[in-house]
């Protein structure tokens, strides 16, 4: 039961922090859910558990594919935005492969690509706000 109460909770939470988020702290979210996902992947790996590690790795492969990807604007972001593009590509496919083969070195690779534009996008954002 309390269980239960505490994910509802964090929902609500979650939901009011994309709620009141700015463009720029949503796409910091969608990075801070991949992360998230593959944690649990990596964890459930670690554990055995199969179909908790393709639940999550599917988890990040949506966010990959359809959050971060889908908001990019090719017409304003050009070059960088392909770039970007290809690179979300290259994550999902390493994630696919993670998952098809229990490949902890394509995990750890998709972590730390993501990790690395996560980094460099919560920067960016900073810098614009000052």
């Amino acid at each position: 039961m309390y269980a239960r109460g505490a994910r509802h909770y964090a929902q609500v939470g979650l939901e009011t922090s994309v709620n009141a988020a700015s463009p720029e702290r949503l796409i910091a979210l969608l990075y801070d859910g991949a992360l998230s996902a593959i944690g649990r992947a990596r964890l459930a790996l670690e554990q055995g558990n199969i179909p908790a590690r393709g639940q999550a790795i599917s988890k990040a492969i949506d966010i990959v594919g359809n959050g971060l990807r889908a908001v990019l604007d090719h017409e304003a972001g050009g070059e960088v935005a392909a770039n970007l593009s290809n690179l979300y590509d290259y994550i999902e496919r390493c994630l696919l492969l993670a998952n098809l083969h229990a490949d902890a070195d394509k995990l750890a690779e998709a972590d730390r690509l993501l990790s690395d534009l996560a980094s460099a996008w919560k920067e960016m954002s900073a810098a614009r706000a000052a």
